[in-house]
């Protein structure tokens, strides 16, 4: 029953495959839920206060502020676990590279007996048709070209963002951050997750993205435009493992 239960499995997996495949031919693609960053937010988060806030207190007799309002004197820059902050993705990279390489290789070896003590003559009796003088006789000759080069250029200024998930015993804070537009039948996605230092947080409670730290930036798409841009799966399984 087990063997014949994995083509089974397969072919059902194949099916819905397939059909999210119609689905979304019919309907284009779907933007995700929307929800709260989980995936970096450890199993048992602590409830810690930032170190350049303090906690709020009680009012008191004749206040004028409710317990936890913000107010003009206090630091408005993200430092809690929930707390928004704007992250500016500004890359700028460029990179050129060309090399080349020309191997060539001939070598020629010829071996054989022309004296051998009056017996080289002899030689021909037993193999018949074998020259004393010319035994062993090899050429080689080998050549390779190679060229290859890399002219890259990228440029990306978007803005997103981000929910800190996780605020780090040393004070750095672990930030997450989804973003998602649909134009048409194309959405485009811009994810964007690492650790940021609460000092590089601007005043207007933004930060650039050369100053997150293990930062993982995803900025994609998909729907007919990516399909169509995108190397099947056949070609690129053969592309990989050819071997010649």
């Amino acid at each position: 029953m087990r063997p014949a239960a994995l083509p089974i499995a397969l072919l059902a997996l194949t099916a819905l495959t397939a059909c999210a495949s119609v689905d979304e031919a019919v309907h284009g693609p779907k933007m995700g839920p929307m929800a709260y960053p989980a995936p970096l937010v450890a199993q048992s988060q602590p409830n810690l206060a930032s170190a350049r806030e303090p906690a709020p207190q009680l009012p008191t007799a004749n206040s004028l502020w409710r317990t936890g309002a913000r107010t003009f004197f206090n630091d408005q820059r993200a430092g809690r676990v929930g707390d928004i902050l704007t992250v500016l993705v500004l890359i700028s990279d460029s990179a050129k590279t060309s090399n080349t390489t020309n191997t060539a290789l001939t070598t020629s070896n010829a071996m054989g007996v022309p004296n051998f003590f009056g017996l080289e003559s002899s030689i021909g009796k037993v193999i018949p048709g074998v020259d004393p003088t010319k035994l062993i006789t090899t050429n080689t000759a080998d050549q390779s070209q190679g060229a290859g080069g890399v002219n890259r250029s990228e440029a990306i200024s978007l803005t997103i963002a981000a929910v800190v998930t996780e605020v780090l015993p040393n004070g750095n804070m672990v930030i997450q951050g989804t973003q998602e537009v649909k134009t048409n039948d194309e959405v485009r996605q811009l994810t964007v997750a690492g650790i940021v230092r609460p000092e590089d947080i601007s005043s207007s409670n933004t930060i650039l993205s050369s100053q997150i730290a293990e930062a993982r930036i995803n900025y994609g798409g998909r729907g007919d435009i990516s399909a169509v841009q995108k190397t099947p799966v056949g070609t690129s399984l053969m592309q990989r493992f050819w071997p010649f």
